[in-house]
């Protein structure tokens, strides 16, 4: 968990407990869930909202079916009055394909949150589906929980209600006053919570569950000298920020990690799975307990960093000073260094060793020839390898590389972050040769769409671009990258036969985290696939990171302007015409 917008220090029993049910006037706090669909729903964006209408959802649940109708009725009737209606399935049984089928055969055009790990619905206090929560984002307080309307019950059904809950509860919120009959029981089917009825007996252990999650997963940013905010070194610093690791966690803020997991498998993973942020989440909303023994997290954290952890480098390159202030947003910097070497290398891994690890975001370094060909200030060339907090050194698939032609120029892309007291930072990269040419080049495909216009006050405006690959492939990996209007992205494989393939989606873009996602397991396409790279943008006033959401939005290098750019690194499959290829005359050995 790296970056912390807010912090909040609170000590003692937390206020947030798993056996709370959220009641009338309460605060409902944020928290952020994929649809059904793949899209990324974050509550406390719809700030602008007169009002939000959450309803539990489930499968199969006679109720829910009964009842969605009468929902989209009332949808239709409060569209111009700014009311924001949502589905949350908290089933553990309702996965994402079996929500996709119920929600095609009843034709559900609402967005269907999945809260898998049930994180949300026990927070809220869920008991069955078909219950309606209107939220008043005023103060984002529960106005009003229980049934739509009095219509639809176990055994009967009226041919019409008697009590119309929710439109009197939505009228009453509008107008400013408070709902007069705030809470009703609902009738629907009852969702089971098997960790909720038994906390007290399951709560996680903080030394043989939290403190060793921590250490694995954290403690790379979270460290002395690290870009996290504060090192989680000892429990005393865990109990403190207790409360804003759960709220990161239920945002999806932390870890920075914002592949869609029903597509593809990347082995620079960084998420914690459902049953991770559950304990944490739930250890938390425990109160933080310390438990029994001595604590385990100082010894577990007290590790050596090697300053180079694939060995001694072939070739360093120091970077030049940045002077970084001590508050303030700095631009990306993009320095430019030549190659010292007089003779074309093939590399194989890349690393870096930032001069100040608390200001340095991430790096992408590219290089391009001294002629400027393939070169695009603030873009990437032919790409080497990037930096990300705690991600590690960039290793080339085995059997691949890239070479290094003598007169190239570095290019980097450098982000760097304040920290409240000014630093002054020299980063180094390290390079790693090849003592013989590689079985295949790595080469980088670049897809740019250097037309876009992204109208003014649009909350989701979608582009793309395409290349169609002429010989047989393997993709690598995947680096999708817009600036601060980014909303969300993919690359999608079109295959000869029309049907479609996500290779990645991103439903949450965020322009601080520049991941390059790569694939566990190199992915096939045959000549003639086409690639989609699609990019939507969120160019509203609810965007928070947006400059200007009165322009229309075009592409530029500036972080204010935009771009639809995505890098793919793949290998030719043709193994005898990449052997000739990259047996290239002057690549250096032994180095």
């Amino acid at each position: 968990m790296v970056k912390v917008r807010s912090i909040v220090l609170i000590l003692g029993v937390l206020a947030v407990t798993a056996a709370h049910t959220l009641e009338p006037g309460d605060r409902v706090d944020n928290f952020r869930l994929l649809d059904h669909r793949g899209e990324s729903h974050e509550l406390y964006y719809h700030s602008d909202a007169s009002a939000i209408v959450v309803m539990v959802q489930g499968n199969g649940c006679p109720i829910v079916r009964n009842q969605l109708p009468r929902l989209a009725e009332i949808r239709d009737a409060y569209a111009d009055k700014g009311v924001e209606f949502f589905l949350i399935n908290s089933n553990l049984h309702d996965d994402r394909d079996r929500i996709r089928t119920e929600a095609s055969e009843f034709s559900i055009d609402f967005p269907i949150l999945m809260d898998s790990g049930q994180l949300i619905g026990e927070s809220m206090g869920f008991t069955r589906t078909a219950e309606v929560f209107v939220i008043n984002p005023n103060r984002w307080q529960l106005a009003y929980r229980g049934p739509i309307d009095d219509r639809v019950s176990y055994q009967a059904q009226r041919p019409t209600a008697t009590r119309d809950y929710l439109t009197d509860a939505l009228d009453a919120v509008l107008a400013g006053e408070a709902v007069s009959q705030a809470e009703v029981e609902a009738e629907g089917c009852l969702v089971h919570f098997p960790e909720r009825d038994q906390r007290a007996k399951q709560t996680p252990s903080y030394s043989e569950d939290i403190a060793p999650l921590i250490a694995d997963n954290c403690v790379a940013c979270h460290r002395p000298g690290g870009i996290g905010p504060f090192a989680m070194s000892e429990y005393a610093i865990v109990h403190g920020f207790a409360p804003m690791i759960r709220e990161v966690l239920r945002t999806d803020r932390m870890p920075p990690w914002h592949a869609d997991p029903h597509h593809g498998e990347f082995s620079n993973d960084r998420s914690l799975t459902t049953a991770e942020r559950q304990k944490l989440v739930r250890w938390v909303e425990a109160g933080a307990p310390r438990g029994e023994g001595e604590d385990p997290l100082p010894a577990l954290t007290a590790r050596d960093w090697p300053e180079w952890e694939l060995g001694e480098p072939d070739l360093i390159i120091e970077l030049p000073p940045f002077d970084v202030p001590a508050t303030g947003v700095i631009a990306y910097q993009h320095p430019r260094i030549p190659n010292p070497l007089k003779e074309g290398v093939w590399v194989r891994a890349v690393d870096f060793e930032p001069g100040d690890r608390a200001v340095v975001h991430h790096i992408i370094a590219t290089f391009a020839g001294q002629e400027g060909r393939h070169q695009r200030e603030g873009a990437l060339g032919s790409a080497l390898g990037g930096f990300v907090p705690g991600g590690g050194p960039t290793r080339y698939p085995e059997g691949t590389g890239v070479f290094l032609e003598p007169d190239a120029i570095f290019v980097l892309q450098m982000h760097y972050t304040t920290m409240g007291r000014a630093t002054t930072d020299v980063t180094r990269m390290a390079l790693y040769f090849a003592d013989e040419p590689p079985e295949r080049e790595l080469r980088n495909l670049v897809l740019i769409n250097p037309r876009i216009s992204i109208p003014p006050h649009t909350r989701k405006h979608t582009e793309q671009a395409t290349h169609t690959f002429e010989h047989d492939v393997w993709v690598h990996s995947l680096l999708p990258h817009a600036h601060y209007r980014g909303r969300s992205s993919a690359f999608i494989a079109v295959h000869s036969d029309g049907s479609e393939e996500t290779l990645l989606s991103v439903p949450n873009y965020d322009f601080n985290w520049q991941h390059d996602y790569v694939l566990a397991e190199p992915v096939f396409l045959p000549a003639g696939t086409k690639l989609i790279h699609r990019t939507s943008w969120d160019n509203s006033a609810q965007n928070r990171a947006n400059p200007d959401p009165s322009v229309e939005v075009r592409w530029g290098l500036q972080s204010w302007d935009e771009m639809l750019f995505g890098s793919v690194r793949y290998t030719r499959a043709d193994t005898a015409a990449e052997t000739a290829r990259v047996t290239r005359p002057g690549n250096a050995s032994g180095h």
